[in-house]
């Protein structure tokens, strides 16, 4: 494969990547977001603090996703937003939600901050319903039929889930006293709806799509990917087994959270598996979808610079802001 062949399949991985660093960092204050309305007004603004360092620049991992796409693959950003326009814009409105929310709340009167936090709620809410759906139409290839809008209600439900997951575990390792031993409750209650859904999505998607389940189940590649389910329920059934455990309130704190992202990782391997070599799957590859190899040189130029600024910022953020939530200041 010479340079100019290979450039799109560069273009796909780094974009790939950018939606896996968004799922995962998103995921988890959209997580926090969700698990709201079950905190007290003093946990809330723990929670707020636990997530305020770094929610800006995780959602920078969208923009960097949603912006490869335009620009390296122009055809297929043109077909995905078409049938995607309405939950683009709903996720888009949550959060939108968000934001506003998240600013207001911490300088409103008290008689106004359930308001925001209600409005923060939902807007965590319906970017991450909108997004399972999007995910969902995207696996099947926006087919039509009775049966792709239910595979992507599944995800749409299951998604979330997912997130409350990850947020619950997020504040097990970002916080203490109280507000953990709910963070260990909510991840309990949440744990099984999550692997339930994820479970019920993985045989339900070589269903949806005949060409993964193709790639699925042919041999040998089934003995290969194998590996992936596996090591997926060992992981999940390792993040109960912690959070039923006194260790987990203590220095192993961050491991049901960093467990979670490799559930993430695996399940983002086996679906760059199950669609490569399409960026739409059944309908546009990489190389009919990408954009000239001359154009695709210029932008790579661009990405070389923005990516690492992108990481190291996100990087040095995680550090200086490492340790325990303290109390929320809004100067």
């Amino acid at each position: 494969m010479t340079f100019d062949e290979a450039l799109p399949v560069i273009f796909m991985a780094l974009m790939g990547i950018s939606m896996l660093v968004y799922v995962v960092s998103d995921g988890y204050d959209l997580g926090v977001g969700m698990l709201m309305p079950r905190a007290t007004p003093a946990e809330k603004d723990v929670m707020i603090a636990s997530i305020g360092p770094f929610w800006d620049a995780n959602e920078t991992w969208l923009v960097l996703g949603v912006g490869i796409l335009l620009v390296a693959f122009p055809k297929a950003h043109g077909l995905v937003l078409t049938e995607l326009y309405l939950p683009v814009m709903l996720m888009l409105i949550g959060l939108i939600l968000r934001g506003v929310a998240f600013d207001f709340r911490v300088k409103a009167k008290a008689v106004r901050k359930p308001m925001w936090d209600w409005l923060f709620f939902t807007g965590s809410t319906l970017a991450s319903a909108t997004q399972g759906w999007m995910l969902g139409r995207y696996i099947s290839g926006f087919g039509e039929g009775w049966n792709y809008p239910l595979f992507a209600a599944a995800i749409a439900v299951a998604l979330p889930m997912a997130y409350v997951l990850l947020g619950a575990t997020w504040l097990i390792m970002k916080t203490d006293g109280e507000l953990q031993e709910r963070a260990v409750r909510w991840a309990r209650i949440a744990w099984a709806p999550m692997c339930g859904g994820l479970v019920l999505i993985s045989m339900a998607t070589p269903w949806i799509s005949e060409t993964v389940r193709e790639r699925w189940f042919e041999l040998p590649s089934i003995i290969a990917l194998s590996a992936i389910p596996l090591v997926t329920a060992i992981l999940l059934v390792a993040v109960r087994a912690l959070l039923g455990t006194s260790i987990v309130r203590g220095q192993v704190a961050w491991l049901p959270f960093t467990l979670l992202i490799v559930v993430f990782v695996l399940g983002f391997l086996g679906l760059a598996y199950s669609l490569y070599p399409y960026v739409v799957i059944d309908r546009l590859t990489i190389w009919q979808a990408a954009s000239s190899p001359a154009a695709l040189k210029v932008i790579l130029i661009g990405v070389c610079i923005s990516l690492p600024a992108i990481a190291a910022y996100t990087a040095f953020s995680y550090r200086v802001f490492r340790g325990k939530a303290t109390d929320l200041r809004y100067a």
